[in-house]
């Protein structure tokens, strides 16, 4: 099963990790850590339009384990870990 993450779990950032998904699962976004509840809605929007930007369709799992990151840090963090995921640089 291949995987990818990029960023930190250290104060005002976030560890974003994307897993192959089952055949049909789609993208499924799971969310925690200090902002989630709080945020959790507006971040997955974001993890899914930055996908939606990379023009992605397949079936993924990605997980933001989130310690406080602006919206550009998770945005920066979706795409590391998208690209590398897809074999690109990042």
């Amino acid at each position: 099963m291949k995987t990818t993450s990029a960023g930190t779990i250290e104060s005002m950032d976030c560890l974003v990790t994307v897993t192959e998904g089952a055949s049909g699962s789609g993208i499924a976004v799971t969310i925690t850590g200090s902002s989630a509840t709080r945020f959790g809605t507006a971040m997955k929007k974001t993890v899914l339009a930055t996908v939606k930007d990379l023009q992605y369709t397949g079936d993924i799992g990605i997980a933001v384990q989130d310690n406080g990151a602006l919206d550009l840090v998770l945005t920066a963090r979706t795409k590391a870990a998208m690209l590398r995921f897809l074999g690109g640089a990042a």
